[in-house]
């Protein structure tokens, strides 16, 4: 069945529309006929455009303002396409000589992580009931114990993984894998992101026990976060590409675990102290955006560097905190696993982002060619090929894609053909059909027949006699839950379909969910 096309939208072939602009900036949306695309998100993404005007007047009103022209010079949009906040979810922007923080949201690198356990969905499934109450324990009643040092704290933020692993001190966490630090560095797009301080986060890391350089217990990492953020345990159903499944250990059966969060509230104080920085320095009588959206540019002048340099590290703190929420994600389910059972290991296969910028010489020499190129994900995951890949683990294969779908319908795991129409990009999801809330208004039977087929593991136990008894409770609960029930979202077949087709990403595995684990 094809879904009604917004009459701004060209449709190209099967797989490609393109969006005409009066900026004549090439916007192209990767969607078959039956791949719903709303309205309010081609207007979204139209306001995002008006941002080309914005970089034009910013440039003439900064005061010595010598650099190279910004502009806006491509927009991919993915099949997962809908509104945001400001920003379509699915948007990939391409600038030159411009930075737009904004185009990558408050959840710095939020992404996905998948890894691929020892077990057999046959040995797994006696074991649900057990498992669920071991997971409800270890994510929200108290069972999760993630002791970190200052040290470690500092480290992770300003390198990311292989900091934290090769920080030294106590680390006792339940799970730990001899090839973690390795895949940490091997086994994701971006292990670490370099900042010259971690000043921002003073508190966080303080709160460790600086004074006496022990580990404590921490309440922000390892956290799932809320929305569409989960933790899911997921098996092997069918196979789509052998030879590429069995070099990445997805053999039919296999149990694996699915990741999905972000940066939590550090993501939200970076953002915000980037918007911070952009209106104290905006030009006296330049009014701001209409839009909404602020970039930095390339300006030369000491204060303008030294605002760009504290939102970097900020962001680069973010960044690699989101890397480190997601392995404590991963060893909490695999805690869980071990417990109820028994001999259960786990090794990534791959940890991917989902909102996050790549600059190539936007800012000074950085190893890039000097183009000023940036490329902004929201919503979207990198899918290089063969190429982007050379010399790594995948470059025979090209990158892994992880595409999950709404809660209790299947995911898919493919690898990236690095489009160059998408930016090298594919989408991170389903995407939503239906606003957070209205979906929200569904019907209370709808959600109770579909948890009457799968486990949701949340900090409400709704078959605690206790907790029946509370209407009130229970009643916003099933509200929070609806607006994360698959009605909300996309049919995951077409969108992997609209990958396959339009040549950006090719299936490898569909994957079957167990149970989800929800904030």
């Amino acid at each position: 069945m094809h879904a009604r096309q917004d009459h701004r939208l060209e449709r190209l072939d099967d797989h490609w529309l393109r969006l005409p602009n009066r900026w004549n900036i090439p916007v192209e949306i990767c969607a078959g006929p039956d791949v719903p695309l709303e309205p309010a998100a081609v207007d979204e993404v139209l306001a995002v455009l008006e941002t080309a005007d914005t970089l034009q007047r910013l440039a003439e009103a900064t005061p010595g303002y010598d650099g190279a022209e910004p502009r806006i010079t491509r927009v991919a949009l993915t099949p997962d396409f809908h509104k945001g906040a400001g920003i379509p979810i699915g948007t990939v922007v391409e600038t030159r000589h411009a930075l737009l923080p904004q185009a990558v949201g408050n959840d710095i690198n939020c992404g996905m992580r998948l890894e691929v356990t020892s077990l057999d969905v046959d040995a797994v499934r006696p074991h649900l009931d057990a498992l669920e109450r071991r997971l409800r324990h270890l994510f929200f009643e108290g069972g999760r114990a993630i002791a970190l040092t200052p040290v470690q704290r500092e480290a992770l933020l300003r390198d990311g993984l292989p900091g934290l692993l090769l920080a030294g001190g106590p680390a006792r966490w339940a799970g730990l894998e001899p090839d973690d630090a390795d895949d940490a560095v091997d086994r994701v797009h971006a292990s670490g992101f370099p900042a010259g301080t971690a000043e921002a986060f003073a508190d966080w890391i303080g709160s460790a026990g600086a004074a006496s350089g022990e580990a404590s217990n921490d309440g922000i990492i390892g956290g799932i976060g809320g929305g569409n953020h989960f933790v899911e345990l997921q098996y092997v159903a069918r196979v789509h590409d052998a030879a590429a499944a069995h070099a990445w250990g997805l053999a039919p059966g296999r149990v694996v675990t699915m990741a999905h969060s972000g940066s939590l509230s550090l993501g939200h104080q970076a953002n915000g102290t980037a918007l911070e920085r952009l209106r104290a320095g905006w030009p006296a009588g330049l009014p701001r955006p209409r839009n909404g959206i602020m970039p930095f540019l390339p300006d030369g002048r000491p204060e303008a560097g030294a605002a760009r340099r504290r939102y970097l590290d900020a962001f680069a703190n973010a960044a690699n905190f989101a890397l480190g929420n997601r392995f404590f994600l991963s060893l909490t389910m695999r805690a869980g696993l071990a417990a109820e059972c028994g001999g259960a290991s786990a090794r990534l296969l791959y940890d991917a982002p989902h909102n996050l910028f790549w600059q190539d010489g936007l800012f000074g020499p950085d190893g890039g060619d000097g183009s000023g190129r940036v490329v902004h994900r929201k919503g979207a995951t990198p899918a290089g090929g063969h190429a982007d890949t050379e010399g790594g683990p995948f470059a025979m294969w090209g990158e892994p894609v992880i595409v999950p779908g709404s809660m209790g319908a299947a995911s898919f795991v493919l690898r990236g053909q690095g489009s160059g129409r998408t930016l090298g990009s594919a989408c991170h999801g389903a995407g939503r059909r239906v606003p957070r809330g209205a979906s929200a208004r569904a019907d209370d039977a709808e959600l109770e027949a579909f948890l009457r087929e799968f486990r949701v593991v949340t900090p409400l136990d709704h078959r605690d006699p206790v907790v029946a008894r509370r209407a009130d409770v229970l009643a916003a609960w099933r509200r929070d839950l609806k607006q994360e029930a698959p009605w909300a979202y996309k049919d995951i077949g077409p969108v992997v379909s609209a990958l396959a087709g339009g040549g950006v990403a090719a299936p490898v595995a569909e994957l079957r969910p167990l149970l989800t684990v929800k904030g």
